[in-house]
């Protein structure tokens, strides 16, 4: 017993197996502390950077807008994508906020005052009950109905975010096939003639602690790659930015776009 404690107790200071070397130098480059993973749908082909964090929560900030999107449409509270959520004069420092907002364009420009607005239309025991059924991380959408998955409450890790987007592109969550396919339209970023990518960016600004999320699928002609990015955030100006950058690299590093 004694030796395989020494044995254990050895094994956990040695780098994690799945670390993979290539992306380690993309945030070695960039100066960059973080998780990522990028994996296949099947799971049979995965790279990992930073393996022993990928189970440590955050708040998912405004990459929630995605199951957020689900659950709005799905109570109700939202009809579709063309359905208007008026503006109510409010001025951001963020000018495309200071407009009427659809979906799209909500989670194209990651309006927060709009998807507040659904929030609060939705409601906390609506919301208990949508992410204890959904698996969402910690499931815990606190008491501030509209701020919870900004500030603490509410907590996903990078490898519940995959899991999550997995279930996602398969149809195996409880959302009609109209809402899943009007969330996977307004996702996407990126079509090219190789592959098309849908994602979703995430900042926990409000936070002491600084996050950034970059999360989402690439889907090629010869497989699903789902991707979850989380990076400490030291300078916004120049660190936010690389969210997407980074994660970009690491998927030209291993061919997928």
């Amino acid at each position: 017993m004694k030796f395989m404690l020494t044995l254990l107790s050895v094994a956990a200071l040695l780098p994690a197996a799945a670390d993979d070397p290539g992306l380690g130098r993309l945030f070695g480059e960039r100066g960059l502390q973080g998780v990522m993973i990028i994996s296949s749908l099947d799971g049979r082909v995965e790279y990992v950077h930073n393996d022993a964090a990928t189970g440590i929560r955050r708040p998912p900030a405004s990459t929630f807008k995605i199951p957020n999107t689900l659950i709005a449409l799905d109570c109700g509270v939202i009809k579709d994508d063309r359905e208007v959520i008026p503006w109510d004069g409010t001025h951001y420092r963020n000018a495309a906020w200071n407009r009427d907002q659809t979906l799209a364009s909500a989670l194209e420009v990651s309006c927060v005052w709009a998807y507040q607005v659904l929030a609060r239309r939705v409601g906390e025991k609506r919301y208990r009950e949508y992410l204890k059924k959904l698996h969402y991380g910690n499931a815990d959408p606190g008491r501030r109905v509209d701020t919870f998955w900004l500030e603490g409450d509410l907590l996903i890790s990078p490898r519940e975010q995959v899991d999550f987007l997995k279930r996602l592109v398969r149809r195996e969550l409880p959302f009609h096939d109209d809402h899943v396919d009007l969330v996977r339209r307004i996702m996407v970023r990126e079509r090219t003639r190789r592959y098309t990518l849908r994602a979703k960016t995430g900042s926990t600004a409000r936070m002491e602690h600084q996050y950034g999320w970059w999360v989402g699928w690439v889907r090629t002609d010869a497989q699903v790659w789902v991707f979850a990015t989380c990076i400490e955030i030291r300078d916004p100006a120049r660190d936010l930015p690389q969210r997407e950058a980074l994660t970009r690299a690491a998927l030209k590093l291993k061919g997928i776009i």
